[in-house]
């Protein structure tokens, strides 16, 4: 394989290491963001599974069964993370020199952008047992600037990642205890990402590379929900999705040997997000308190390589594992027009000890959860929630190689510490009938 094609490998490589860039930001492990109703938030999701509504269409296709008006929700969280991504002793190794210090700033500060993820759904009966519904949503999308002269240059620089997801629902009331939902998610995905490559010579320039692509793919959704006296009990099971982009590679600033690698390319890259089967209990506890409990079980070993396309033809191996999180929460109605929430969440991240590097900055995490609902009138309510979200400290420690397998492969030794890392979410939305 020669020079440019290696360019190629490392650069498609990013692409499916910076998705996983997102957990820095995201309210959810790995790159899943699940900040897509204003309403479940305020109970840290614990209900989502098990909740009535258009707002719950994302996390149950069954939540709006036995509705008798059309409505729509809709909502927008702004999420603001913050945490250093600090050198501990990264190493690169030339070809015929000793290994040396990466350089550069060694304290990544604040290096995921805040974002803004709205949501927005509409649900209407088409007879007394079968309604439609359809929800919009951006279950993995951010964004990631390390500076040009940051240490880990040459694993990040600036990465952005978008997608629309778009779920048309049908939900069936099967009989007065039972009903149940199906679902495509239509999903659109765009990802723009640059990093930096070092030329031969640790006197000369970096080189630059970036990488963009999109395309469209198709999942589904299944779900039920079974309702007895106080309790109701949820199920659904959303498919992972495999992902195909195509786009261009674009490789800049190589010099000497290097230098016929200066070139756009057309490349594709395949991946799979993962499955998601989801199980919750909601308990009315009195008329006024209701208990939930909700648990997920994300197939993240489902993004075990990206599968690259001509000219590259290689897959790259990322050894995530599957995970779990774990929610529980409540919801009190103080009087007709205001309801309370609070809720605590724990969620695992899939990356493992001894392969995680600057691009993917994930730890186990915890968020907690506060939100209400004032209705204003009988048609419209008002949703807000705020999420703390503290990630464990977590260790940085893999080991990449730039032009892999060529006579200039160049090893970079990743050794470093994410510190201090959280993020505020704050949600805003509405719900109503009509």
């Amino acid at each position: 394989m020669n020079t440019t094609h290696k360019a190629a490998l490392l650069a498609a490589s990013t692409l499916a290491m910076a998705f996983a860039l997102a957990a820095g930001s995201a309210n959810a492990g790995g790159f899943y963001l699940q900040d897509l109703s204003a309403k479940q938030a305020g109970n840290a999701y614990s209900g989502a599974v098990t909740a009535k509504g258009a707002d719950a269409l994302w996390w149950n296709p069954a939540a709006i069964a036995g509705i008798t008006t059309k409505s729509a929700s809709f909502g927008v969280a702004s999420i603001n993370p913050s945490g250093n991504v600090n050198n501990t002793g990264s190493l690169i190794v030339r070809p015929g020199q000793s290994p040396a210090a990466v350089g550069g700033n060694g304290t990544a500060k604040n290096p995921i952008a805040n974002g803004i993820l709205p949501d927005v759904a509409f649900a209407m009966p088409i007879n007394d047992r079968l309604a439609f519904g359809v929800t919009v949503t951006s279950p993995f999308s951010f964004e990631t600037n390390y500076a040009s002269d940051s240490w880990a240059r040459y694993d990040a620089g600036k990465t952005r990642l978008t997608t629309i997801d778009i779920q048309p629902s049908l939900a069936y009331t099967v009989n007065d205890w039972l009903n149940v939902g199906l679902a495509l998610n239509e999903e659109y995905t765009k990802a723009t990402l640059g990093n930096k490559l070092p030329n031969l010579s640790p006197l000369l320039a970096d080189g630059d590379q970036t990488l963009s692509g999109n395309g469209w793919n198709t999942g589904w959704t299944v779900g039920a929900q079974a309702h007895k006296d106080k309790v109701t009990v949820g199920l659904s099971y959303k498919s992972a999705i495999k992902h195909t982009l195509k786009g261009d590679l674009t490789v800049s600033g190589l010099l000497g040997p290097l230098a016929a690698s200066n070139k756009t390319v057309a490349t594709s890259a395949d991946f799979s997000t993962p499955s998601q089967a989801m199980v919750g209990v909601t308990y009315q506890t009195t008329d006024k308190l209701a208990l939930h409990a909700q648990a997920i079980s994300f197939g993240w070993s489902q993004f075990d390589a990206i599968r690259l396309g001509a000219p590259v033809n290689q897959a790259m191996p990322e050894n995530y594992r599957d995970t779990v999180s774990f929610a529980v929460g409540g919801d009190y109605t103080v009087d007709p027009k205001w309801t309370v929430r609070a809720g605590v969440q724990y969620d695992q991240t899939p990356t493992r000890d001894n392969h995680r590097d600057a691009r993917v900055p994930d730890a186990n995490r915890l968020d907690y959860a506060l939100g209400t609902t004032y209705q204003v009138n009988p048609t419209f309510a008002i949703d807000g929630a705020f999420t703390l979200v503290t990630f464990a400290k977590t260790k940085l420690s893999t080991t990449t190689a730039a032009y892999a397998g060529t006579a200039v492969q160049t090893p970079i030794v990743i050794s470093g510490e994410v510190q201090d890392a959280n993020a505020l979410v704050f949600s805003l939305g509405g719900h109503m009938t009509f």
